[in-house]
Formats: structure tokens, sequence, C-alpha cells
């Protein structure tokens, strides 16, 4: 079994999920069920902490257990070439947006799987109008590498998005260009206003 995180930064404590923690679980389940548009069964939930517990990574404030913010990831095998790493959910209660809370626990993840998997990749999908994920993720290094019409049951459009650990994995003609939400002359939003 991997270490188990444990850490307190800024007034936040980054933890790894314990899976014989039914409190724990329901907790996860409720603050995704609440916060994220995507609606998820138990199942879900209990197939990603089954399979890949070590890669739930948990925020509380320092002192608290009420659980704020969670990323949930997975490894696998990708074609039997390549280690892809998955980030299936990040959330954070919105009472605490705005504090980099998200940019830590994805840090954590990319971190955590690079180092305990050595994973060629991480892949990853996100709402073609979460500007601010968009944003967050591509801080990273993530490129978008598809758009796929109607993904989520609410009916939106989503990208694929994909950060190249190996660097020969980052070719970007492979990619589709970085969204432009600036809006000037020339950008995709000024241009197509339906893309932003």
């Amino acid at each position: 079994m991997l270490a188990a995180v444990d850490f307190i930064e800024d007034g936040f404590r980054f933890y790894s999920f314990d899976p014989a923690s039914a409190p724990q679980f329901q907790a996860i389940a409720r603050l995704i069920d609440v916060h994220l548009s995507e609606p998820y069964s138990l199942y879900v939930y209990w197939y990603f902490f089954h399979e890949w517990p070590q890669y739930c990574f948990l925020v509380s404030t320092v002192g608290s257990l009420d659980i704020v913010g969670v990323v949930i990831s997975k490894v696998e095998p990708h074609r039997a070439v390549r280690v892809r790493g998955y980030i299936g959910m990040l959330v954070i209660d919105p009472a605490f947006r705005g504090q980099g809370l998200a940019k830590k626990l994805v840090q954590l993840s990319i971190r955590k799987m690079v180092e305990w998997d050595h994973v060629d990749e991480i892949m990853l999908e996100t709402e073609v109008d979460n500007l601010a994920a968009l944003h967050l993720y591509e801080l990273f290094g993530f490129l978008r590498t598809k758009r796929m019409h109607r993904y989520y049951l609410n009916g939106s459009d989503a990208f694929r998005l994909i950060l190249p650990v190996l660097e020969k994995l980052g070719t970007r003609i492979a990619f589709l260009a970085p969204l432009d939400t600036s809006g000037k002359p020339g950008s995709a939003c000024a241009v197509d206003s339906a893309r932003c």
C-alpha cells in the first residue's frame, strides 16, 4: 500500500481518502452530487474508491472533519502502450473557492500519478463553457484534444484534455488550439461568439 497523504498548508488539511470510512464516502458523494452538473450513481464512487482509493484526495479546514474539496482520479494502461492517469472528478465547495484549493488538489493528483505509477499522460473531460476549469487545467499544461458534442446528460459539450507527461507526447499538431476568450479581433471569440 502506498503512503497516505496528510499535510497542512495555508490553514487547510490535504489528506488521502480512508476507504474504511463510511462518513467520508457519504460526505464526498454529497459534495459531488450538490456541486457537479453531472449526476453520478453510488456505483461510480464505489468503483473509483474500490479500485484506486490512493488517488482520492480530500481537503478540509484545519481542525474540522468537514470535507470542502475532493479530487478523484485513477491510473490504467491505455492501448497497452501507455500508462494513463485520469482525473474523474474535482469539486470545491463554493464557499471555499478562490483560495487555490482546486489548483492544489490537481497538483497533488498529478504529482502522485507521476510518482507512484509513472504515467505517460493524464486525461480528463470538462464542459466547454466551464472557463474557470479550462483555465485551471491549461495552467498545468493540459491540451484540448477533442470536442465531444452533447457529452453530458444535461446536453452540454465537453472538451477532452490531455496532459502529456512524457515530452515526446506533447507534439501540438495533435491538439486543438488554446481557447482565446479575449474577444480581440481575430480571436476565436471575435470570429465565432458561439465558441466562447
